[in-house]
Parts: structure tokens; sequence; C-alpha cells
């Protein structure tokens, strides 16, 4: 009898491949956890788990199959991109080194995670979306918490999300944040949180008035392959957001990740901040006008 397959999360950093892993866990599997070297920083010691390094293919292909893994999850967050002198190819995927080096080292992070995910797949695994394994993560239409947008805050949205799919399309970022509808901060290479910083920089040297609010954005990419990269926001989020003295956070719903709901919704409750569910596709003036009581 042959054995049975296993589901395998490629792991970087950030609490997302956590929680992938405990939903797999939930649903009556136990996941193997290949955890990228100087990338996650979660304590896999509960589960069966191996580092490798992130440019170092042959060795992930070769501890997939030795862990008889059929199902793959790539999840959480990479900050360094590897050099072409790292790269380890295997044999099938050797033919691919030059469009590969050109993708995953000097392209976009929706250009390189195609080309991880196609390479995969060309090993013979199947790549599956977080959002397909944790649907709960998801982020729901309407408002979160208690807060809502006030009738002004819709400007700031409509502006933040036309900038952040303006964004996406070159495949830079996903976010951006707006402040009495002009848009002052676009998400690059640092993250959603360094941005969040510099906001709340800009606000401290009074580049940006005191009691103006404003909106941070995350938006999909508009052609963004969905198993991999998701927009995603959490606790973290929402302090960085209060610290830069905005009114709130837009997402697009069933489309972004929700990290830590639960704390997510409590700090932006005791926060008095927004946290809204945009419908996909549709403009943000479109969306139900919530004015804050």
């Amino acid at each position: 009898m042959a054995a049975k397959t296993r589901f395998a999360i490629i792991a970087g950093g950030g609490r997302l491949p956590e929680h992938v892993a405990q939903s797999v866990r939930q649903a009556g599997e136990e996941p193997f956890i290949l955890a990228l070297q100087d990338e996650a920083d979660q304590d896999w010691t509960g589960f069966a788990h191996h580092y490798a390094p992130l440019a170092d293919f042959r060795r992930i292909a070769r501890l997939l199959r030795a862990n008889n893994v059929a199902r793959v999850v790539l999840s959480g967050s990479i900050q360094r991109r590897p050099e072409w002198y790292q790269a380890r190819p295997t044999l099938r995927s050797l033919k691919w080194l030059p469009v590969a080096f050109r993708s995953i080292i000097r392209g976009g992070d929706d250009m390189a995670l195609r080309m991880a995910i196609s390479l995969l797949e060309n090993e013979g695994f199947s790549v599956v979306g977080a959002h397909d394994i944790a649907p709960d993560l998801l982020a729901d239409l309407g408002p979160l918490g208690t807060c809502k947008p006030a009738a002004a805050d819709w400007r700031d949205i409509e502006q933040g999300r036309r900038a952040a799919l303006h964004l996406g399309a070159l495949d830079v970022g996903q976010g951006a944040v707006a402040v009495s509808g002009r848009v002052i901060a676009l998400e690059g290479l640092e993250g959603t949180d360094e941005m969040l910083d510099r906001v709340a920089g800009l606000r401290a040297k009074g580049r940006l008035p005191r009691r103006a609010g404003g909106v941070l954005v995350k938006t999909c990419k508009p052609a963004q392959e969905r198993r991999a990269d998701l927009p995603s926001i959490g606790p973290r989020t929402v302090e960085r957001a209060e610290r830069a003295g905005l009114s709130g956070i837009a997402v697009e719903a069933g489309c972004s990740l929700v990290l830590d709901r639960d704390q997510l919704i409590e700090a932006a409750d005791a926060a008095g901040l927004f946290v809204f569910g945009l419908a996909p596709g549709a403009p943000a003036e479109d969306a139900p006008t919530e004015v804050s009581e």
C-alpha cells in the first residue's frame, strides 16, 4: 500500500505560516514544514520540520520528496533575494535557470512567485494558496470591528485604492496611504510596516496635519498570482496605523488575509480605528458610505 501523501508549508517570515500549519492540523493532517533559512522566524519545534536555503532548490525538492509531499503552500515573507551564484537547481529545473534568475532575483514579487510556483509544479508538486487551506483568514465585507469609516474617509479610501492598484500593476507593492484625499505614501520593498513608520515620521515632523487622519489601503495586484502573497494585515498593522495617526485600514474582502483576527479587532476598537473590507473590483466610492456615530 502506498504511503499517504503529506502537505508541506514552505515557510518564510511572519505569523501566516503558523496559521496555515494550525489549519492543516485542525483538518486532521500533520504538515511538514520546510522553513527557509534566515527568513522563517517562528518556533517550529511542535511540527515535523527542516531548514533549507531559499536558493537551494535541489535540497528543497529532495526534502519534499523524502517526506512524501504532494501539495505545497508558499507562505510568509521573504526579505532577501538570493544571488545567482547561490542557486542550486535540480536536473529538471536546470534548463529554466536563466529565466528563473531574471524572475526570482531581478523581477517583482509577483513575477518571482510565479516562477517559484512553476519550478515546484515542474517537479510534480501541486501548489495551493494559503486561503484555500485557511479560508477563515480572508477578510469579510464591511467593518471588522465596531468602528466604521466616516463620510470623509471614503475620499481617502478611493484615492488610496486607486494608487495601490496602479502600484500593483507595476508589480511593486500592494499598499498606499492617503490623507485628506491626497496619496502621501506608497509601499515599496520595505513593506507595509515600514511604510507606516514613514508616515508616522512625517506626522511627527509636521509634514502632515496632526488631526487629518488618513487611511491605509491594501489591494491585490491586478494580475496577481493568488496562490501566494495575498495582502495581509494583523494587530501590528493596527498598532503602526495608530502611531501614524490614521483613521483606519481598508482591504479587499475575500482576497486579503486577516491574521490574529480577534486581537486585531480588539486593538482597532481600542484605538478607535476602523478596519473595513471593500468589495473586490468595485470602485471605493460605490461601497456603502458608513458614517461614524
